[in-house]
C-alpha cells in the first residue's frame, strides 16, 4: 500500500511539474512573438526564454505551429468554456441558449484579446496561421450544430429559414472579427457587444414575435 501512494504522488508530482512547463513555454512564446514577430522568433529561443531544453518544447508541441495551435486553443480555459457549453445545452428557451451563443462568443474573444496581435501578425507573415485558424473555425462551426438542432426539433427557426443558413449565420455572427471590429476598433465594452449579439442572434435566428419555448 505504501508503495502505491508513493507512486500515485510521483505521477502527480509529474503532472504537476508537466503543466508548470508547459504554461512557463507557452508564455514565453507568447512574449516573445508579440515583441519580435511570429516569423522571427525559432522554438530556440522560446526554449531559451522559458529555461526549458529545445526537445522539451518540441516534446510538447512538436512544432512552433503547435505552440501558436496551443496558445489559439488554450486563451479561454477548457473548463470554463465547456461549462458554458453545456449550460448551452441544457437551456430549453431557445431565446436563452442564443443568449449563451453570444457570451460563449464574448468570453472566447474577451480571452483572446491580448493575443489578438500575435495572431494578426501570424496571419500576415505566415501562411500556416491561416491553416490553423481555418482549423478552428472549423470545429466552432461543428460544435454551433446542435444549438440548430435543438432550434429545428422545437421548431423556433424563423420563417423560411433553413436550419443549413441559420448555422451559416450563428457562425458567422459569432466570429471574432465582429468582436474585433466592435470591441476592439470601435471601443464597444465587452457587455455591450455581448448584449448587442444576443440580440442580433434572436432576432434573425427566432425573428420577432415569436414567443419563448
Amino acid at each position: 500500500m505504501p508503495e502505491i501512494k508513493k507512486r500515485v504522488y510521483r505521477s502527480a508530482a509529474r503532472n504537476t511539474q508537466a503543466a508548470q512547463t508547459r504554461g512557463r513555454i507557452l508564455t514565453s512564446a507568447k512574449n516573445l512573438f508579440e515583441s519580435e514577430g511570429f516569423e522571427d522568433v525559432t522554438i530556440e529561443k522560446i526554449a531559451q526564454a522559458a529555461g526549458v531544453s529545445i526537445p522539451t518544447v518540441y516534446s510538447l508541441f512538436q512544432s512552433k505551429r503547435g505552440v501558436l495551435r496551443a496558445l489559439m486553443d488554450e486563451a479561454l480555459p477548457t473548463d470554463q468554456f465547456n461549462a458554458l457549453v453545456e449550460m448551452s445545452i441544457q437551456e430549453k428557451s431557445p431565446k436563452k441558449r442564443l443568449s449563451i451563443s453570444a457570451k460563449i462568443a464574448r468570453q472566447m474573444y474577451d480571452a483572446e484579446r491580448a493575443q489578438m496581435n500575435v495572431f494578426r501578425g501570424a496571419a500576415v507573415l505566415a501562411p500556416e496561421f491561416k491553416e490553423l485558424e481555418k482549423e478552428k473555425e472549423m470545429r466552432r462551426y461543428k460544435r454551433q450544430e446542435v444549438t440548430i438542432k435543438a432550434m429545428v426539433g422545437e421548431k423556433s427557426l424563423a420563417k423560411g429559414l433553413s436550419s443549413a443558413k441559420a448555422r451559416d449565420i450563428l457562425w458567422a455572427f459569432t466570429g471574432r472579427d465582429m468582436y474585433r471590429m466592435f470591441v476592439v476598433e470601435q471601443g464597444w465594452t465587452s457587455e455591450e457587444y455581448e448584449k448587442w449579439l444576443a440580440q442580433l442572434l434572436i432576432k434573425t435566428l427566432i425573428g420577432e414575435g415569436i414567443e419563448e419555448k
